[in-house]
């Protein structure tokens, strides 16, 4: 298990060839209390950089990127039903979709911990 982070403020959980994908902490205080999550369809196919979804809270609306390139295997239908748990609990029950990885050499590109924490302080 390895987790890394975008630029985009997305982080993503690896697991074998899977990943779990979320919003970071730094992602939901920014956009304050999510309100609707619009999530990908199981089955799609994604490229690295692909708009996966959307998240919207009282503040603003915000794009969901694909970390890497895959197929989406499963979404979170809880946080569907209760969006805010985005703001409660990000890197937990507040995840957003799983993504079988097709070209696992992309993380290589992603930060680990230590990288985004310094990269979000400047953000």
């Amino acid at each position: 298990m390895s987790i890394k982070y975008t630029p985009d403020h997305e982080w993503l959980n690896v697991e074998g060839g899977t990943a779990t994908v979320g919003i970071t902490h730094h992602a939901q205080d920014a956009l304050g209390d999510v309100v609707f999550v619009d999530l990908p369809e199981v089955g799609a196919t994604l490229a690295a950089k692909d708009i996966a979804g959307v998240v919207e809270s009282v503040k603003a609306a915000a794009d969901v990127y694909m970390p890497v390139s895959g197929e989406i295997t499963e979404v979170n239908e809880a946080l569907r039903a209760d969006p805010s748990l985005a703001n409660s609990d990000p890197l937990g029950a507040g995840w957003f979709f799983k993504v079988k990885l097709s070209n696992p050499a992309e993380l290589d590109a992603l930060m680990d911990e230590t990288s985004y924490t310094s990269y979000s302080a400047n953000a």
